[in-house]
């Protein structure tokens, strides 16, 4: 299994989403490396198709999709839950999307 986060320095909150992760692979009892992909220009953020800070790939796969847009760019990304909104994922709901 191949886990990115794809981010950007100026919205830091992929740090907690790269904590969170290792700390769901541990308590499921799987082992994958978690690579870390700055994503560093809006032409790169159109490249990768990139809707923001950070975005969890499990091979290739945004573990939480998004419609399909014209305005790739360097973002913030929010994540919608039933309960609120978080700029990270938290520990249960990443649990809910494991490939």
């Amino acid at each position: 299994m191949k886990i990115e986060i794809l981010h950007f320095d100026s919205c830091p909150t992929y740090r907690v989403t790269g904590e969170t992760l290792r700390q769901v692979l541990a308590e499921e009892g799987l082992e994958a490396d978690i690579e870390l992909v700055a994503v560093n220009s809006d032409e790169e953020a159109r490249r990768l198709r990139f809707p923001g800070s950070p975005t969890i790939r499990v091979d290739g796969r945004d573990l939480f999709p998004t419609p399909e847009r014209e305005d790739w760019r360097l973002v913030c990304r929010v994540y919608t839950t039933p309960d609120t909104k978080y700029a990270y994922i938290m520990a249960h709901y990443a649990k809910d999307y494991k490939a």
